[in-house]
């Protein structure tokens, strides 16, 4: 891999480590975001160009002072009035992934003003993107619904967000397991400490394409190497390269101390810890490895005792932290050699993941993005996270949002009107102004909180349903075409002049 990667992603898992005395199917999606072409890299993993997934948004590439590989050489920018833009993928409800987005302004748009703005996925927040660095996010949850959306959502004006990669990876169902499926892991490192410099490990030797980074070794500190086989015991399965590599301390009288500023969620806590041990060393006669983790002056574990070609993993599902993690890792009293490490990942926790808007809704707005090309880009969460729902809709702050505006007005669409009788919540529906055809369908009467139907404007046929007549929070009057609206009147008759824009005779309803 090019060095200038390798440094790219060393900074994003950048530490300080220092000697102190005293089963899952494939699944790979990789988007380059704004390329046109499809291209393997040196990991051999297949990359997409965007230009057929996403209508939105313009292809830019970096300038040349600031590229980095093929894939973060592009992007795509996204200047427009939307309140986001999304990425859709996708998915199996259930299903446990690993989502990686990388942003590398580059100064492609040649103003040298890295803009900030919101990262989402699947309708939560995850972070408020500075670009004035190349940077990595990377998240670990399980699909709730059939569809994974990220997105990008402009926070200050004339700040546009962009997006270099984007990718998703299948994981067990069992891995990183040490959590309520509730809950996202936000990765903030991942070390192979025995790994030499400028060593990245990933796919194809991390089946996930987990990315895995050296890191550098202060004064007292040894790297130790194996080539023994690694026995698949660790649920969380490390690539055997990271595992046949470590860091110890030269004796028993020295502990390794290990110093990790938590810097991309700072506000987030607590945070998930996962260690990976293993023995590299062939142990002698009475020889004897034994060693305790320790949170500033606390033990946090049980004594770890590693086996030469077996995964001791331990971790901490549930840890406070407050800016930075110090830890400390001690041979215990029994042991005749040092402590060492072979691994490590630090996740904050998110909050709780939402279930996203309502199923009735999503499946009424599927419908219309069906059936209309002009909607077909509109992704992620409809409703979520407020205040960024989608530009046409209104929901309400229910705990799962329902819809209760549909305003469509002016938007081109053309065509019979799709059957979205399941957003039931609707109480505004206009879709005024457009090239709408066939008859008024019947399914709009079964929205039984509808209190304001515009549909003037548009190329339908024949007469008002009785099904909408039946409606007694529609009080229904005349302006010129067809418009249904509320009044306070609530009489259940009414009269109803009504003009079409074809060449039919005009009725009326009474």
């Amino acid at each position: 891999m090019a060095t200038d990667l390798w440094l790219l992603i060393h900074l994003l898992f950048l530490s300080t480590i220092s000697a102190s005395g005293d089963g899952n199917e494939v699944y790979f999606v990789s988007i380059d975001c704004g390329g046109s072409n499809n291209f393997t890299d040196e990991n051999l993993i297949e990359w997409n160009g965007d230009d057929k997934l996403i209508s939105q948004g313009v292809s830019h590439e970096v300038k040349s002072d600031y590229s980095i590989s093929r894939v973060y050489d592009t992007l795509r920018a996204f200047d427009n009035a939307r309140n986001k833009n999304c990425y859709s993928i996708e998915a199996k409800e259930g299903q446990k992934v690993l989502v990686r987005v990388v942003f590398n302004y580059g100064n492609y748009d040649g103003r040298n003003s890295a803009p900030t703005f919101d990262l989402h996925f699947d309708g939560n927040f995850w972070v408020t993107v500075n670009t004035s660095e190349a940077t990595l996010y990377e998240a670990i949850y399980v699909v709730k619904r059939n569809v994974i959306g990220v997105c990008v959502a402009r926070k200050f004006p004339n700040q546009v967000p962009f997006i270099s990669s984007l990718e998703v990876r299948g994981i067990d169902p069992e891995a990183y397991d040490g959590r309520s499926p509730d809950y996202a892991l936000l990765t903030n490192y991942r070390i192979g400490f025995g790994l030499s410099d400028e060593t990245i490990i990933r796919f194809p030797e991390d089946p996930y394409d987990r990315i895995w980074v050296p890191e550098n070794i202060g004064i007292g500190l040894v790297r130790l190497n194996d080539t023994s086989t690694i026995d698949d015991n660790s649920i969380d399965n490390p690539p055997t390269r990271v595992m046949n590599g470590a860091i110890a301390t030269m004796d028993t009288d020295h502990f390794i101390t290990l110093s990790f500023s938590i810097v991309k969620y700072p506000i987030r806590y607590p945070m998930y810890i996962n260690w990976y041990f293993t023995e590299v060393q062939g142990l002698g006669p009475g020889e004897y490895r034994s060693f305790e983790i320790y949170k500033d002056d606390d033990n946090i574990s049980v004594p770890t005792v590693p086996r030469i070609g077996y995964v001791s993993q331990y971790f901490v599902p549930d840890l406070s932290v407050n800016g930075t993690i110090n830890f400390s890792i001690v041979a215990t009293d029994d042991s005749t050699l040092p402590p060492l490490i072979n691994a490590i990942e630090i996740f904050s926790i998110s909050d709780a993941l939402t279930n996203g808007t309502d199923d009735n809704d999503a499946e009424g707005l599927d419908s219309l993005k069906s059936a209309f090309d002009v909607l077909k880009d509109w992704g992620g969460d409809p409703c979520l996270p407020a205040p960024y729902s989608w530009d046409w809709i209104v929901c309400n702050d229910d705990p799962r949002p329902r819809v209760t505006s549909l305003n469509l007005n002016g938007y081109s669409l053309s065509g019979p009107l799709p059957d979205f009788r399941s957003m039931d919540a609707l109480e505004i529906i206009d879709l005024h102004n457009n090239s709408l055809t066939g008859f008024v369908p019947d399914f709009l009467g079964d929205i039984s909180n509808l209190k304001q139907l515009n549909l003037a404007d548009n190329q339908f046929k024949g007469s008002i349903p009785r099904s909408l007549l039946r409606n007694s929070q529609l009080n229904l009057s005349y302006t010129g075409n067809l418009l249904l609206t509320s009044s306070s009147n609530k009489k259940k008759t009414c009269k109803l002049s009504v003009i079409l824009a074809i060449a039919i005779p005009v009725f009326f309803i009474v």
